[in-house]
């Protein structure tokens, strides 16, 4: 709590609702996406399709760089957030305050899969390692999405798009010539 009395850290909002009639495969697993942009979205985004309960953590007072990615669509947000996102919740939280590290860590107990896309060891000095997050709920399956892995040579190099395509070669078949 701020000094005011107000819970800094939590601000629930919904995303959009699901689309599907709720009869997948996947329904009654509860899914913790604390991903942005487009390899971890998409990875939740397919858990939701079928089926999941998938609650989308966000920046509090920005949300997901992604909702303002071209033109607007609805309500001032992008049709690219709109469709990676779909079939998801969303709740915003400070991750570096201690309100809101307290919510991560219920939401954490109640989730059955936590799927983050964080450079590899943010997870880790925000006080979520992996044998934190195990002992918090030691059901839960733990998914790190990376462009280079979380150990070895590349791990801490950057993996966007254009990232990723030029290092596995497809640029040269895609791009323009020179």
């Amino acid at each position: 709590m701020s000094g005011d009395g107000t819970l800094r850290a939590l601000q629930i909002r919904v995303c959009l609702e699901s689309t599907l009639s709720g009869d997948g495969a996947l329904e009654g697993v509860r899914v913790l996406d604390l991903t942005r942009a487009l390899a971890g979205p998409y990875c939740t985004l397919m858990l939701g399709d079928h089926g999941a309960d998938v609650v989308k953590v966000e920046i509090p007072g920005e949300g997901d760089e992604t909702r303002s990615w071209m033109p607007p669509a609805m309500g001032g947000v992008s049709a690219y957030y709109l469709a990676i996102n779909r079939n998801k919740r969303s709740v915003t939280l400070d991750l570096k305050h201690p309100d809101g590290k307290r919510v991560l860590e219920r939401m954490i107990e109640r989730s059955d899969v936590v799927v983050e896309n964080f450079s590899p060891g943010v997870l880790a000095r925000l006080g979520f390692p992996d044998d934190r997050i195990r002992a918090i709920n030691r059901r839960a399956i733990v998914c790190h999405v990376s462009g280079f892995g979380q150990d070895g040579p590349g791990r801490a190099w950057p993996a966007y798009d254009l990232i990723v395509q030029g290092m596995g070669g497809i640029m040269s078949l895609t791009g323009e010539p020179g």
